[in-house]
């Protein structure tokens, strides 16, 4: 890390004063002030131009001024995935993948696009159609009938979710006709374990993947997919509800363990395979309390 300042005389007299415990001497005839910390290094010059170097440079230079300014990030030429409903016990988990091209940048601002987590479900709902009709993305969404098929036939809750993260980005770089600069995953895994499981996929991404953290906070097209993939979740949860006569709640909560109780005790234990994920702890406990009920 280097951050270079131009310092006054007052600023630089603080400087000297304060690390003139670690001056060191300098071959370089146009440095006047040499310090070498345990973690960084300062080298002011004739000028008065003062450079730090290493891993604590930037923390040093803040004592003197220096403000880190945000590189703004590259949006555009890129595809960017999230899925939602993996924490969720009734419903189903959708991944989805979106492609941001140039001309898409403006008006995902002007529609304000952020994070699905920041919004509310009401402006989830009012702004996921638009992204649907503007945007490149392809949906996948796997219903707890197929959800529970597909663990019960050796994948878990990681592994699932790296195969349709491969699979929505498969599918979507077949129909992007611009460039493809980055291909970011919201990550859910470690890069190890998202290499391990998707070893085993027929299908492979054409491009290079990166996972990262937080990536909805900082990617338009993670963001756009968090938006998309959290209104098709709540649209087949309600559809669900519907079907089974009851609210279906989102989360994994004491609530879940009461409704999913509900159905167990209506209409028994098989009947939960069609709204909720199985193999979550709620199931065992929903069978717990039904029991309880029918006592």
């Amino acid at each position: 890390m280097n951050v270079v300042l131009t310092l006054n005389r007052k600023m630089l007299d603080k400087l000297f004063l304060k690390f003139n415990k670690y001056k060191k001497a300098s071959k370089n005839q146009y440095i006047t002030f040499y310090a070498k910390l345990p973690k960084a290094t300062i080298s002011v010059y004739n000028s008065g131009k003062v450079v730090f170097q290493g891993e604590e440079a930037e923390n040093i230079a803040h004592q003197f001024g220096y403000t880190a300014t945000a590189q703004p990030k590259q949006q555009a030429n890129i595809i960017g995935t999230d899925e939602v409903g993996n924490g969720s016990y009734f419903g189903p988990l959708v991944v989805v993948a979106s492609f941001i091209s140039d001309k898409d940048v403006l008006f995902l601002k002007n529609l304000g696009v952020t994070d699905s987590k920041k919004l509310n479900d009401s402006k989830i709902c009012q702004i996921a159609p638009q992204l649907m009709a503007h945007i490149l993305h392809v949906p996948l969404i796997v219903e707890p009938m197929k959800y529970n098929k597909v663990i019960a036939s050796g994948y878990n809750a990681v592994s699932i979710k790296v195969a349709l993260h491969n699979q929505a980005i498969h599918l979507l770089e077949q129909h992007v006709s611009e460039p493809i600069d980055r291909i970011i995953i919201d990550a859910f895994t470690s890069e190890k374990n998202y290499q391990k499981y998707l070893s085993a996929e027929k299908n492979k991404v054409a491009g290079k993947v990166t996972l990262l953290t937080k990536a909805e906070d900082q990617f338009l097209a993670v963001a756009c997919s968090s938006i998309i993939a959290r209104y098709l979740f709540l649209k087949n949860l309600k559809a669900l509800s519907l079907e089974s006569g009851m609210q279906l709640p989102s989360g994994a909560g004491k609530n879940s363990d009461y409704v999913a109780a509900k159905i167990v005790h209506h209409s028994g234990p098989e009947s939960l395979e069609k709204y909720a994920k199985l193999h979550f702890a709620n199931t065992k406990k929903a069978i717990n309390l039904a029991q309880i009920i029918e006592s």
